[in-house]
Order: structure tokens, then sequence, then C-alpha cells
């Protein structure tokens, strides 16, 4: 969505929207479905709702290097924690969005920092209250096992079910602590997890652009 707000046919009855602009992450391992649950929401939020896209897809999808060593891992996640926050900069100073849904936040960085936490918040410049005092809510949505359909369809994913199970226990410890966190399982059914992340989505938009989501979510 390149940081647009999503146009939506219906009005909301949201009538100032130069209020503080609210950011929720939603996140989780690699395979967990963000990106199937945006796709669903994009179709129904308001013009007052901002989609922001996966930073790590657009350094990695843009030809940043992808090596294994500890400081080309740690060249890649400080590249993306910035490119992360000035998305993030970018909704909040422009201030025509009620909220921004973010896919990922900053602390997703530090699940595949390869050395100790106080190293990442060293290389950041930041802290744990200050990254948690960003956002609104932190919705994470558990990658499956190989069982509940994990799979490797998108290109960029290069971690097998094993890895992003480890993967997806680091964001849970990263994420935990929020004061606004859901964690949500795997479902054979992935519709029945997709349900449950839109319903918590949209109980965190603003009143006025609540009622455009309420009734469409999927069955």
């Amino acid at each position: 969505m390149d940081g647009q707000p999503i146009v939506c046919e219906k009005k909301c009855a949201r009538e100032n929207v130069h209020l503080p602009t609210r950011l929720v992450v939603l996140t989780g391992g690699p395979g967990a479905g963000k990106t199937a649950v945006l796709e669903m929401v994009k179709k129904v939020l308001c013009e007052h709702i901002a989609v922001l896209p996966e930073s790590a897809g657009i350094v990695f999808g843009g030809g940043f290097w992808r090596l294994e060593s500890a400081s080309a891992k740690k060249a890649s996640q400080r590249a993306i924690y910035h490119v992360q926050r000035e998305m993030e900069n970018l909704v909040l100073n422009e201030k025509k969005w009620a909220m921004a849904l973010c896919d990922r936040g900053t602390l997703d960085g530090l699940a595949y920092w390869p050395e100790g936490e106080q190293s990442f918040w060293d290389s950041t410049n930041t802290s744990l209250k200050v990254e948690y005092s960003h956002y609104q809510a932190v919705i994470h949505l558990k990658s499956p096992s190989d069982v509940l359909g994990y799979n490797q369809v998108n290109p960029l994913r290069v971690e097998s079910a094993t890895q992003a199970l480890a993967i997806d226990k680091k964001i849970h410890q990263v994420w935990s602590g929020h004061p606004n966190y859901h964690q949500l399982e795997s479902k054979t059914n992935f519709l029945e997890k997709a349900n449950l992340a839109i319903e918590l989505i949209n109980k965190e938009i603003p009143d006025g652009c609540r009622k455009v989501i309420s009734d469409v979510l999927p069955s």
C-alpha cells in the first residue's frame, strides 16, 4: 500500500482526524498469516486507517544483501529498524490517519538480532520502554507447525518450520511485556485465527471508524 490511506467506498462517522495517530502492530513469526489478515482488512477499512508494509520486505526485496555473518545480520536489522521507524514517523507527522496498522514493529528486529539484547539497544539507540510507548497495541499471530500449514510460498521466507517457531518464540518474549499484547494460536482452519485477529484490530480502531469493519469478518 506504500503508506497511502486505504480508500473505502463506505463513509465512516469520524469527522476529526487531527487527533494523535494510533500505531497498532500486527506481528508473528514466519508464515503466521499476517499478510493474509492484512489483505482481508484492507478491503474494508476506511480512509482514516493506514496499513504500513513490512519494512523487512522493503529492505530485502529491494536488494539489501542477506548474508549469514553476525555483522551482516546486524546491518540488515538496523536498516529494517530505521525504515520501520521512518514509515511510522511519516503517518504520525502527516496527521491524516486516525490509526496505522503496522506489518511488524520496530522490536521484531530483536528476535533476529545475533547478539545480546543490550547490543540491540546500543546499536539502535533506544530502549524497551521507549519502543513499547510507540504502540497502542500488539497483536501476535503465532507461526504454524508443518501440521498446521507452514509453507515457504513467499520467496523472501527462508526459514524452515522449526526455525520459524523458534523466531516466533523470540517475538513473544520481545513483545509480551507490552500492556496491550495479544497472542493468537494457530488453528487448523486459518479463518478462525483471522477472525480473532480482525476482531482485535477492530477493537483498536477509533470511534467512528470502527463500524466500517465490524460486520464484514470472514466466515
